[in-house]
């Protein structure tokens, strides 16, 4: 009887709305100018919630910068964040050996996360991913291929998430470098 209480919990919890927690972070506002927020979400699987994420656009009409901020509800190793990123980029395509590459890379900057902590990537044309952990910059990865293969993991129609997707994007679309056109 607990156990069917808790799943109950869990399925409520799941349905519950995703709430934004920040509006225009300094540390992306700082990356990008003036932004706007175009879409939040709640991952959760298996009935837990995973963390709630926000995406962010430059103000501008042609503007190709954009971020995605996750605030963490449980916690993870940064070891297990990367490996999972990895496993994404690989559903979505990208080749073995560079995923695990990637993977090694992001093992190497991202920190461990605890509920409540957030990180946050964002990308700049010609300067590349810049990572952020609670505000502060902690590493930068060059290519327009790794934030491809990155930011698809969330908004790539290929996505292992689509009802995040479709909640990040709201009546948007993709950044271009996700999708060329909309």
């Amino acid at each position: 009887m607990k156990l069917m209480h808790l799943l109950v919990i869990a399925l409520a919890l799941s349905a519950v709305p995703p709430i934004g927690f920040a509006k225009e972070p300094p540390h992306i506002k700082s990356m990008m100018g003036q932004t706007q927020l175009q879409g939040l979400g709640r991952l959760n699987f298996w009935g837990f919630h995973v963390y709630d994420a926000n995406l962010y656009r430059g103000s501008a009409k042609d503007s190709q910068e954009f971020a995605l901020e996750l605030k963490y509800q449980r916690s993870f190793s940064g070891e297990a964040i990367a490996s999972r990123t990895a496993d994404e980029m690989r559903n979505l395509g990208v080749a073995d050996t560079q995923a695990t590459s990637w993977g090694k890379e992001l093992a190497s900057i991202l920190p461990n996360v605890e509920p409540g902590q957030t990180i946050a990537a964002v990308y700049i044309p010609k300067q590349g991913t810049s990572f952020f952990f609670e505000g502060k910059k902690i590493s930068q990865i060059q290519g327009a291929d790794f934030a491809k293969a990155f930011f698809g993991i969330w908004l790539d129609s290929k996505t292992s998430a689509p009802k995040l997707r479709t909640e990040l994007l709201g009546q948007g679309c993709p950044p271009p470098l996700i999708s060329g056109a909309c």
